[in-house]
């Protein structure tokens, strides 16, 4: 088959970090698919399985599944193939994984359909030069996300990575306009104040070279989430 489309027709995906399905789909039911894609991670997942991506996809949303797989090539491939069965939008694995496993992930996922783009996490939005010292990689994240992103991009095929706002510049720079890239991590003020350490703000995420943005809090603990959502896809789209 052919590689999936990597230019997204929605800039904001929403992140249903919820423990249940019913708050989930009761949240996402306050929101307008066309506005926005969702987000669906470790304990959603575990909690609400598969059904839960069959449901919100009745409900119109494209549907980023974040479970950033990593393990041998052949465990890998078997569990994105059948995440790709499913008919989310997005997919991950992690490109720590290396080039083989990378490979093998995408061929099962072009195998099962052309709709699914397949991205590779570079390194973690939470993650600063300390927490890579602390695991033995002794390189700045800048330079360790611009080696990860060439491998999955460059080597392994895949359409896109999800990195820190402040390195989709860079990766612009070095891979081209062709891949996707997601960037969680995103704020309206420029502060983090949480577990996020390399943030931005949507303007600056768009023009830096970001694809499409993943928001958590600032939408899912807003009073007036919809409304939320509007002051977000508008700051994303002034960037234009």
């Amino acid at each position: 088959m052919n590689s999936a489309p990597t230019e997204p027709a929605i800039r904001l995906i929403v992140a249903l970090d919820f423990a249940d399905a019913d708050t989930a789909l009761s949240f996402a039911r306050r929101l307008d698919p066309t506005r926005c894609a969702v987000k669906v991670g470790f304990e959603l997942f575990v909690v609400a399985g598969p059904d839960l991506l069959s449901r919100l996809h009745d409900l119109g949303f494209r549907v980023f599944l974040d479970l950033k797989f990593h393990d041998i090539p052949n465990t890998v491939a078997a569990a994105c193939r059948a995440a790709a069965r499913t008919g989310v939008w997005l997919l991950n694995v992690h490109a720590s994984g290396g080039l083989e496993m990378m490979q093998a992930a995408h061929a099962a996922v072009r195998e099962t359909n052309d709709t699914t783009a397949l991205l590779a996490v570079t390194v973690l939005t939470s993650s600063d030069v300390q927490t890579l010292r602390e695991i033995g990689v002794n390189r700045e994240p800048v330079d360790q996300v611009g080696l990860l992103g060439a491998l999955a991009i460059q080597e392994a095929g895949l359409e896109g990575l999800v990195c820190s706002a402040q390195e989709a510049r860079m990766l612009r720079e070095r891979l081209g306009p062709a891949p996707l890239l997601v960037t969680p991590g995103i704020r309206l003020e420029p502060a983090g104040g949480d577990d996020q350490k390399r943030v931005m703000t949507p303007e600056r995420a768009i023009e830096s070279g970001a694809s499409a943005v993943v928001v958590g809090r600032p939408i899912t603990r807003a009073p007036d989430p919809a409304a939320a959502v509007d002051v977000f896809v508008s700051r994303l789209g002034g960037a234009d």
